[in-house]
C-alpha cells in the first residue's frame, strides 16, 4: 500500500483548487485539477458503493489523496488510483515503483474503472476491514477513522487528510444517493402528495433509484464547477450553514463578505471556493450599468484579486459601463 508521508504537503492538498504539474517520463504531461478528477470519477465511485457499500465520499478522497488528484506516476503510468501493491495473492499486470522501499511491486490496471474496482473488491477481501462494513454509509468521519485504524496508511493524520477533502469538496453529498430521491420529473408531484404507508415510499425509492435528484438539496446549482444557491427569504448564515453541512465562517470567506454582511433574497451564495478563472468559454464579460466587480465575481464564480489581476486593476476600484472584462487570462 502506497503510505503518504509527507504533512507539510497539507495546505496544497486541502486549500488549493489546481495542482502542480508533475512529470512521469520523459516530455510534458497533462495534469488534472481537483474539481475535472471528482467530476470525471465520481460517478465510478457511486457505482462501487451501491455494489459494495463502500461511502463514495471514502472512495473519492482516497483515490484523490492517493493518487495527487490523478496526477501520481502510478496513476497515469499503472491506472493505478489507490496505491495498492501486489501482495502475494495480485496474479495481473504488475509495475515497480520506489515508495517505502526502492522498486517496490504495485498493480497495473488496464484503465481507472478497473482500480476503483479493484479498491472495493480489497476492502471488502480483507478481513481487517470487515469492521467498516459495520458503519453507516453516511459516517465519512467514521469509515476515514476506521480505515487508518485498520492500518490502510501508516501516516497519523491519513483520517483527518480525509476528512478534510470530504468537506471541503463536499463529496458526502455523493453518499446520500439512493436516499430520499425520486426522479427529477416527479420532484413537484412528490412534494405535493402525502404517501400513506412506508412499505410505499421504499418500493417507490427503490424503482426510481437510477434517476434519482436530492429533495433537500435541489436548490444547490452551478456555476464554474462551484455549488451554490440563490438566497430565498428566511435565509440567514447560520441556518445555511447547517443546512449545508458547512462551518458559519465558511460561508463569508467562500463568498468573499464581511463578518457583519446581510444577506439578500435573490443573492447568488457559494458554497465552495471561488476559482481563479472563469470556466471555457467564458473568455470576457463588457460591464453593464450599475455592475459592480463584485457582482460580476460573483456571476461567473472567480476570486476578486484574480479578477482585479488579470485586468491590470488596482484592488477597490470598479470597472466602468461598457468595459472588457478578461476573465481567464490577463488582459492583452
Amino acid at each position: 500500500m502506497k503510505h503518504i508521508r509527507l504533512i507539510f504537503l497539507l495546505p496544497v492538498l486541502f486549500f488549493s483548487c489546481k495542482t502542480a504539474r508533475v512529470p512521469v517520463s520523459s516530455g510534458t504531461v497533462t495534469s488534472y485539477e481537483r474539481e475535472e478528477y471528482i467530476q470525471k470519477y465520481k460517478n465510478l465511485a457511486i457505482s462501487e458503493m451501491k455494489r459494495t457499500g463502500i461511502p463514495a465520499s471514502i472512495t473519492l478522497a482516497q483515490g484523490l489523496l492517493e493518487s495527487d488528484n490523478g496526477n501520481s506516476t502510478l496513476a497515469k503510468r499503472a491506472n493505478n488510483h489507490f496505491g495498492i501493491k501486489c501482495h502475494g495473492n495480485w496474479k495481473g499486470k504488475r509495475i515497480f515503483h520506489d515508495d517505502d522501499e526502492r522498486k517496490e511491486c504495485f498493480r497495473k490496471y488496464n484503465s481507472a474503472a478497473d482500480s476503483y474496482r479493484d479498491h472495493s473488491d480489497f476492502l471488502t477481501g480483507t478481513s481487517r476491514y470487515a469492521s467498516l462494513f459495520k458503519l453507516e454509509k453516511t459516517d465519512y468521519r467514521a469509515w476515514a477513522k476506521g480505515l487508518k485504524k485498520a492500518g490502510y496508511a501508516t501516516n497519523r493524520q491519513y483520517a483527518n487528510m480525509l476528512i478534510k477533502i470530504i468537506k471541503y469538496n463536499r463529496l458526502y453529498t455523493y453518499d446520500k444517493r439512493g436516499k430520499n430521491r425520486v426522479r427529477k420529473e416527479k420532484i413537484a408531484t412528490v412534494q405535493k402528495k402525502i404517501i400513506p404507508d412506508t412499505d410505499t415510499v421504499e418500493k417507490h425509492e427503490a424503482e426510481e433509484d437510477d434517476f434519482i435528484v436530492s429533495l433537500s438539496k435541489q436548490r444547490v446549482s452551478q456555476i464554474n464547477m462551484i455549488d451554490y444557491i440563490i438566497v430565498k427569504k428566511g435565509d440567514t448564515f447560520g441556518s445555511l450553514a447547517d443546512e449545508f453541512d458547512l462551518m458559519y465562517w465558511e460561508l463569508f470567506k467562500y463568498n468573499e463578505l464581511p463578518r457583519d454582511a446581510t444577506l439578500a433574497e435573490g443573492q447568488i451564495l457559494f458554497l465552495q471556493p471561488k476559482r481563479n478563472k472563469a470556466e471555457l468559454g467564458n473568455e470576457f464579460h463588457r460591464v453593464k450599468e450599475w455592475e459592480s466587480i463584485y457582482d460580476i465575481s460573483q456571476q461567473y464564480g472567480i476570486k476578486l484579486a484574480k479578477l482585479y489581476k488579470m485586468n491590470l486593476m488596482k484592488e477597490g476600484t470598479q470597472p466602468k459601463e461598457g468595459q472588457k472584462l478578461w476573465l481567464r487570462k490577463l488582459k492583452n
